[in-house]
């Protein structure tokens, strides 16, 4: 029997809605890899956890955001084949945000950077087959407002390789 290896994520995310559209990327790595996912990821070294949100959402978007409030903290546990991982335990601070300035660009591709493009979406255009957990989430606490305390369980996750 093969042992379970375990790697732990923790990252802040924004929620950012305009006219009932979520602002999602196209995430180019991890296990959500060509999924759409909330902008946001890691903190850097010595980096406050909304100073890493505004900074990766400019990254991985263009947009300057002003952060409206935390939302609280969500965790999912998914089982899948990414790298030499079985279980991945993502702990996901969420943020409330609002665009304040700047555009939607072609994110510029350095190492590390995860996504290809941002776009906005609507929650009919979502489902498990091309969102991450994070976007069923942010869906979820905008009809709720509730981010609920149970981890979520993703038993069968499949990674989209290329």
């Amino acid at each position: 029997m093969e042992a379970r290896k375990f790697h732990r994520a923790y990252g802040v995310y924004g929620v950012c809605v305009q006219d009932e559209r979520l602002l999602v990327i196209n995430k180019n790595g991890g296990p959500y890899i060509n999924r759409l996912d909330l902008p946001g990821g890691s903190l850097e070294e010595k980096e406050s956890l909304t100073i890493a949100m505004k900074r990766e959402f400019l990254e991985e978007t263009g947009l300057v955001i002003e952060i409206i409030k935390s939302i609280g903290i969500a965790d999912f546990m998914i089982s899948s084949d990414w790298k030499d991982w079985t279980v991945v335990h993502h702990i996901a601070v969420f943020y409330l945000v609002e665009q304040i300035g700047g555009n939607l660009v072609m994110p510029e591709q350095f190492e590390g950077q995860d996504s290809l493009c941002a776009e906005w979406v609507t929650e009919e255009e979502i489902s498990v087959e091309n969102a991450s957990p994070l976007v069923l989430k942010a869906f979820e606490w905008l009809k709720t407002n509730d981010l609920g305390l149970d981890a979520n369980y993703y038993d069968d996750w499949k990674v989209k390789k290329k």
